[in-house]
């Protein structure tokens, strides 16, 4: 289960550790047909993954992890598996947030919640309430999200403004945007071999260090979160630079 360290607060390592990963959580529905299993039972052994992952981020202090929980193009799987992992999330949500709040961890669920089911809503709402002062692990969730929809929405937000309309640019959208106010991801995983962000943060990745891996996320262990985190230390970020000019 879990077991969380204490937490900086957001501030660059010192020891080259990203502050904020982003992390596409792909390949459950293989794992489990390899394993001759259901494709539920893959999502179910997803969440353990989940809960090391957290783990590994608060032992490493790492200040904010956001996961790819659901994307709006999801809707296209077959109902029962997509009908499956809003029960599941529902459940691990009302189990598990007792336990990130002893820990200190904030929780923020990001995505278009129009069309969830109601319960489902309040369950978020009361889990963000209960978390909204914790000072830990900031804990960001996915669901029915797309990045083209986080900036539609955004500037639509902006375009009700007068005031705003006369000074549209980069900050302001930055602003209006989910993940408003967080740093942007420095370290971006995907796992189970696909090569492609999916419409996942499609602001927010701009300068974002990428890491693949073919290892399906329910085998996504802590020793495979270190080799990213090592593969991410070993890298020069310019944003821009020559080598030259950073020294």
């Amino acid at each position: 289960m879990f077991k969380y360290a204490s937490h900086p607060g957001l501030k660059a390592h010192a020891d080259n550790l990203p502050v904020h990963v982003a992390i596409i959580m792909d390949g459950n529905g293989r794992w489990a047909k390899r394993q001759n299993l259901s494709r539920t039972k893959g999502h179910i052994q997803g969440v353990q993954t989940v809960r090391e992952v957290i783990g590994a981020c608060q032992e490493k202090n790492i200040s904010v992890l956001t996961l790819f929980a659901f994307g709006v193009e999801n809707w296209k799987r077959p109902t029962k598996e997509v009908r499956n992992l809003f029960r599941l999330f529902f459940l691990v949500l009302r189990k598990d947030i007792a336990k990130l709040h002893e820990n200190s961890i904030k929780l923020k669920i990001i995505g278009d919640r129009t069309v969830l089911h109601k319960a489902l809503v309040s369950a978020i709402n009361e889990a963000e309430d209960l978390t909204r002062h914790n000072t830990g692990l900031q804990l960001n969730i996915a669901v029915n999200y797309s990045g083209r929809w986080d900036l539609l929405n955004g500037i639509q937000k902006l375009m009700k403004d007068p005031m705003s309309k006369k000074d549209i640019n980069e900050d302001a959208i930055s602003q209006v945007l989910s993940l408003a106010g967080l740093p942007e991801p420095d370290l971006f995983i995907r796992t189970g071999g696909v090569q492609r962000i999916s419409n996942f943060m499609l602001w927010e990745l701009a300068y974002t260090e990428l890491y693949f891996t073919n290892t399906l996320w329910p085998d996504f262990n802590k020793s495979a979160f270190e080799l990213a985190l090592n593969d991410y230390a070993s890298r020069e970020r310019r944003f821009g630079l020559t080598a030259e000019q950073l020294g």
